[in-house]
């Protein structure tokens, strides 16, 4: 938290609160005494110690910083308006905890090391810190744009954690060829929760990839929030984890093509994520199916990508989905080059909008999934009456078109194959010819899989009118709602309520099936 001279006048008996990530100091109170304006910091008993350009005694009109513990013991340094005194320190306590610094025209307080869970990455201790023995109940910060080199992070079983300042301000870089930057110490040893917060990735070397890992059991988390890969070669290969999460994310330059590999239970999810600059060369998915890729909850994504000129959005198939409709695009806005363009087969190479496992919907340039279809005669037969107010199952060659998560087992059939959604809108549009003055009706027939029984919907009645012509027709406009589980189906069935005559269903009469 930054206060000049003028705020700090015009605030004096005020709390300044800092953002006390990264262990800044919470509260610091601006009191008057005489001439003086001084900030009082309660590090509640941690021992901490100041330092900076000022003076240990006062000499007129000046800013006194005071830190004391709860045990009574205190310290002061004074600062004039220009903060450029002689270079002094005070401390309360036994080891240093807290720093002070001065830029000219404005002061930070900020307690740097007293957190006893975080250790400061820096360049000149990164390869006994990332490039040790990782201690997964401590968090890494990192304190600034650090060169790897060749240096590896080993991620252990227990799992790492990172953060920095923000991906402008942190980040961890590497131009070695032939390198991964994050990796477990073996496949069968294993990684546990690889968690990232604030910095950016760049590993830009022939070759070179960010990550190698393997997850030590099948239930750890890959999850990283505000994180930016900067022109990197590839991502490199995530082997079992049970579930991704990225927020905030970007993409930027380069190839960061990330491969995954083997059964995830828990799914993935890239949310808010920007996608920029991709290599026009690059004939690697920004997403790839790796060995025996498993997905057995969903791939969510609102991605926000330009790809480049022959790259795919992704290369996964629909076996590698095990359940419908958890290839999740959602809002995505996807072009190439630039250019919008929903028709481009090579976004996603290996499926589309209508396979069982999408659902797509709310997106620019992709196709989106709409969950229905619809059946129409093209050739139409007579259906036989042999009793009056009897329900028969209505002939006549049905064609299907624009199936999506429906097939049609039989003539007239319709058949639900997915588990989500499963409320629908049906309307059918029916012209039934038979013998003029009968009554007919017609019903919506449903099978219901899992108790292997049918159950009918209220029947619609219709005359049948009287043309001039021979031709004598009944029209039917039936609109309703239903329920359609995993392999349930719907037909229509026709009765002759007044007679025993004849129905046919002509031609071009059709009904469809949407999803609410």
């Amino acid at each position: 938290m930054a206060r000049n001279w003028t705020e700090v006048n015009n605030n004096r008996g005020n709390v300044l609160r800092t953002s006390y990530q990264k262990g800044i100091i919470s509260d610091a109170t601006v009191k008057p005494d005489s001439n003086i304006h001084y900030l009082e910091i309660d590090v509640s008993g941690a021992p901490v110690t100041i330092t900076g350009d000022a003076s240990t005694s006062q000499t007129g009109d000046e800013i006194r910083v005071t830190i004391k513990n709860t045990g009574g013991s205190e310290a002061s340094l004074y600062f004039s308006g220009d903060f450029e005194n002689t270079s002094a320190s005070i401390s309360v306590g036994e080891t240093e905890a807290t720093s002070f610094f001065c830029d000219g025209s404005s002061f930070v307080l900020s307690r740097l090391d007293s957190l006893q869970n975080t250790i400061v990455v820096n360049q000149s201790n990164v390869s006994t810190t990332l490039g040790g023995v990782i201690d997964s109940t401590k968090e890494y910060f990192i304190d600034g744009i650090i060169d790897l080199g060749a240096t590896q992070i080993t991620v252990p079983p227990t799992g790492i954690t990172l953060r920095g300042y923000s991906f402008d301000l942190s980040g961890l870089i590497s131009s070695e060829d032939n390198y991964s930057m994050i990796v477990s110490e073996t496949a069968v040893i294993g990684s546990g929760n690889i968690l990232g917060f604030d910095f950016h990735i760049c590993v830009n070397g022939l070759n070179s990839k960010v990550y190698d890992i393997y997850d030590a059991t099948g239930f750890n988390a890959f999850e990283y929030a505000r994180i930016n890969y900067n022109d990197c070669t590839s991502l490199g290969d995530i082997h079992n984890y049970r579930q991704g999460l990225e927020t905030g994310t970007g993409r930027f330059g380069g190839s960061p093509s990330l491969t995954l590999h083997g059964t995830w239970l828990g799914g993935f999810r890239i949310t808010t994520s920007i996608v920029r600059s991709m290599s026009d060369t690059t004939t690697e998915p920004l997403f790839k199916a790796g060995t025996a890729f498993v997905m057995n909850s969903r791939f969510l994504t609102d991605m926000n990508v330009d790809l480049g000129t022959l790259q795919p959005l992704l290369d996964f198939a629909p076996s590698n989905f095990t359940n419908p409709s958890t290839l999740q695009l959602k809002g995505c806005i996807v072009s190439r080059d630039g250019v919008i363009n929903s028709t481009d087969s090579n976004i996603t190479p290996n499926m589309s909008n209508t396979d069982i496992c999408s659902d797509w919907d709310n997106n620019q340039g992709l196709r989106n999934t709409f969950v229905g279809g619809k059946a129409q005669v093209t050739t139409q037969s007579e259906t036989t009456i042999s009793s009056a107010s009897t329900f028969y199952n209505i002939n006549g060659t049905f064609t299907t078109n624009n199936l999506q998560h429906f097939d049609s087992p039989a003539q007239g059939q319709l058949r639900h194959l997915g588990k989500d959604p499963i409320e629908f809108n049906v309307l059918a549009d029916f012209n039934i010819e038979s013998t003029a003055n009968n009554v007919i009706a017609i019903r919506i027939t449903k099978y219901d899989s899992i108790s292997a029984t049918f159950s009918d919907f209220l029947p619609q009645l219709r005359q049948v009118n009287s043309f001039v012509g021979g031709r004598d027709v009944a029209f039917f406009t039936i609109s309703g709602s239903i329920t359609l589980e995993q392999n349930d189906y719907i037909k229509f069935q026709v009765a002759n309520e007044t007679g025993t005559a004849n129905v046919t269903l002509e031609d071009n009469s059709f009904y469809t099936v949407q999803e609410r």
